[in-house]
């Protein structure tokens, strides 16, 4: 699988971590958005798109996000058993949409929009329409 395109969409605002957007394109045929470049304590790093999970109301059986103390359907409490623990439980709450199989692969594509980012970041007019053509290997 090959990357024909980047594009980073850098963000401003009050989350530092959160450093901008990509969108990597396979093979000129799959389009994957909403990778997140973030910030981390060791340098940047990616974060695949992702959903909050839910979970379904004890009383109506509709779905509401993991956290919620009340159901959004009816108005029933949730209860402790849905809401989150701790801080360790925060991975639970999100589930990659779509996301690297091999570790091989998952570096191969953080170090192309990295790149990428980095020279957005040097060249860019920070419009957010910055867009790299990648000739690379396949996968």
């Amino acid at each position: 699988m090959e990357i024909t395109e980047i594009r980073i969409f850098p963000k401003e605002g009050l989350d530092k971590k959160l450093k901008a957007y990509a969108t990597v394109t396979f093979d000129n045929a799959f389009v994957v958005r909403n990778i997140k470049i973030i910030q981390g304590a060791s340098g940047l790093f990616i974060a695949m798109p992702s959903r909050k999970m839910k979970y379904l109301c004890p009383n109506c059986r509709s779905k509401n996000e993991v956290g919620s103390k009340f159901c959004n359907h009816c108005g029933a409490s949730i209860g402790s058993g849905l809401q989150r623990a701790s801080n360790a439980d925060a991975k639970a709450e999100h589930r990659d949409i779509a996301h690297p199989i091999t570790q091989e692969f998952r570096e191969y594509l953080q170090t192309k929009i990295l790149r990428a980012y980095e020279k957005e970041i040097v060249a860019g007019d920070g419009s957010g329409n910055t867009s790299e053509q990648v000739s690379s290997h396949a996968h």
